[in-house]
């Protein structure tokens, strides 16, 4: 036996990711005593500016938005109890197809094997017990979200640990009420083309593929709390229209696809930490 304490490790793309996909387990965990590792692998710099402003436009400035967004990081890492960020500040890549993915020293840009080497230094130093990142896909096909998962899955290789692993995932019964409740909020919302709703038919797992289902209702407050205290950014706007009773209908089940495991736990299961405790 070992004094070391439980701990959880996510890893997530951009400032604001920790709330929107793992900000219950995180409060949850936290709560229960674990400590809650957070790394954040990129600086934020493409996201909105003052006023909403968007890169490429008059008076975005990524440095400034970087400093921003690492303010609101901090901010949202208090409301969720994390234990400790570790940002390796790569510069942000930009949605599929922009300039920025192309940018020396952009996340996208750098080598895997150099972005594992530095993971998997934290993950020698921390030891976690669990980590939590995206799929192949980085969920939803975000470059930054798949270098994510590949500098994951790459560190993991170089260390001798062997950690239960979970990539974020949401089942389609939920996609299908989020869309629903999007154009609840969105009346003018057009409908996507037939394109763009076959790729949206696609992100998330049926839901019997599913193998963790984590019930953080009583914390999804403090996720709410967490994405407000990103608020620079506008994308986050949707979720905080709908009232903190709705977010936590919605958002109350945090769900995740199990890729390793060494404890025989059996799936489908209700705790990240399952068979470790």
């Amino acid at each position: 036996m070992t004094d070391r304490p439980l701990t959880l490790m996510a890893v997530h793309a951009h400032p604001d990711d920790e709330a929107t996909g793992t900000g219950g387990v995180l409060a949850r965990y936290a709560a229960e005593g674990i400590r809650t590792v957070l790394v954040t692998c990129t600086d934020g710099g493409c996201g909105d500016g003052p006023g909403g402003v968007k890169p490429g436009e008059p008076g975005h400035d990524p440095a400034a938005v970087a400093s921003m967004r690492r303010r609101e990081l901090e901010a949202s890492c208090d409301v969720l109890g994390i234990s400790d960020l570790e940002m390796l500040d790569y510069a942000d890549s930009g949605m599929i197809g922009w300039p920025s993915n192309e940018a020396p020293g952009s996340f996208w840009q750098t080598p895997v094997e150099k972005g594992a080497a530095r993971l998997a230094e934290l993950m020698r130093h921390y030891r976690p017990d669990v980590v939590v990142t995206y799929d192949e896909n980085g969920f939803y096909g975000h470059p930054d979200h798949i270098q994510a998962h590949r500098i994951t899955m790459a560190a993991l290789e170089m260390t001798e640990l062997t950690p239960k692993v979970y990539w974020t995932t949401m089942p389609r019964s939920t996609m299908q009420r989020f869309g629903e409740t999007m154009r609840e909020f969105h009346e003018d919302m057009p409908e996507p083309d037939p394109a763009e709703a076959a790729a949206l038919a696609e992100i998330g797992l049926p839901d019997d593929e599913i193998t963790t289902w984590v019930d953080t209702t009583a914390f999804s407050g403090q996720k709410f709390d967490a994405l407000a205290a990103h608020a620079s950014q506008g994308e986050n706007i949707f979720f905080l229209k709908m009232g903190k009773e709705r977010f936590g209908e919605l958002m109350g089940m945090e769900t995740f696809l199990r890729v390793q495991d060494a404890t025989g736990a059996a799936v489908p299961e209700k705790d990240l930490f399952a068979g470790l405790r």
